[in-house]
């Protein structure tokens, strides 16, 4: 069936790091803003160009815990104008498209154990969305790996009077559990009390969506999927503050291979697409041609 696709970017912390050529620290893609900004206004552009409608903005690390551990936690509101100013001044120069504030975990990834409570996470996450609000269209809540680990961010957002999307990590192995353990179902009931505007499942193996997919399709409102292209999360990255270079890319998933996922989540129903870790342009770039010649319309 015909359906208009929204066409996410893809990989943005992973992909500065990777063209920087510099080795990685355990602020990840912050260090190489900073030191590159041409780099990330470049990356946005590169990705309008290969078909994206959506830019996502460089602050998934960018919360005031994360830079606190760092010392730089005086930095943030800088850090968030960098961020949203490259995504929307490629975005105005593109012409069309929108720009969504990313909101990554508090603590680290893959590890919902160390975040705060929910309603200690929503005012963690204050001083970041206050930040990009004014600059981004909608906000995605990504990488959230546990149900009070996705309500503390969707809390956070509401305050804001943005539109949200909760973007939710599931076990490289089991797309039907979150990293946390829990059943994925059971995000339903905190999908219901914020009422985003869709629900994507992210930064898993490409293998573990469809079956995620079959649950988020039972919620009722617009799901998708952005998958990595990680071999799986190393137990290495799961300790403190670590650095990217332990997690192996998988050398398979062309961006031929990757489309051929991706259109089968199409084919499910998902009506927002794109690519996280690992997944560039070319990708991207191959997936909206794909889109494209099946007749959708990327919107």
């Amino acid at each position: 069936m015909k359906q208009d696709v929204t066409l996410l970017d893809g990989s943005i912390g992973q992909e500065l790091v990777i063209r920087s050529a510099e080795p990685p620290t355990p602020l990840w893609s912050t260090s190489v803003m900073v030191e590159h900004p041409q780099l990330l206004r470049e990356l946005h552009d590169a990705y309008f160009n290969a078909g994206a409608t959506v830019a996502t903005t460089n602050s998934y690390p960018v919360v005031a815990d994360r830079l606190r551990a760092a010392g730089i936690e005086d930095q943030l509101d800088a850090l968030l104008h960098l961020a949203a100013g490259a995504a929307v001044s490629a975005r105005d120069a593109h012409g069309a498209g929108r720009v969504a504030g990313a909101l990554g975990p508090l603590a680290a990834s893959y590890r919902p154990d160390l975040c705060p409570p929910a309603s200690e996470a929503a005012k963690a996450y204050r001083p970041t969305v206050a930040g990009l609000a004014p600059f981004v269209d909608l906000f995605i809540a990504e990488t959230m790996s546990s149900v009070d680990q996705a309500d503390g961010a969707l809390r956070a957002i509401a305050r804001s009077g943005k539109p949200a999307w909760l973007a939710l990590s599931v076990m490289d192995e089991d797309g039907t559990r979150l990293r946390s353990g829990e059943q994925l179902e059971e995000v339903a009931s905190i999908v219901a009390r914020h009422a985003p505007q869709a629900v994507l499942i992210n930064c898993t193996r490409p293998e573990s969506v469809a079956p995620a997919l079959e649950v988020l399709r039972g919620f009722g409102m617009p799901f998708g999927a952005f998958a990595n292209g990680f071999v799986r999360i190393a137990e290495a990255f799961l300790q403190d503050r670590p650095t990217v270079d332990v997690l192996q890319d998988r050398v398979d998933l062309t961006p031929a291979a990757y489309a051929d996922f991706a259109m089968g989540w199409v084919d499910q129903g998902a009506s927002i697409v794109g690519g996280c870790c690992e997944v560039g342009p070319a990708h991207i770039a191959e997936l909206a041609m794909r889109l494209r010649t099946a007749g959708h319309r990327i919107v």
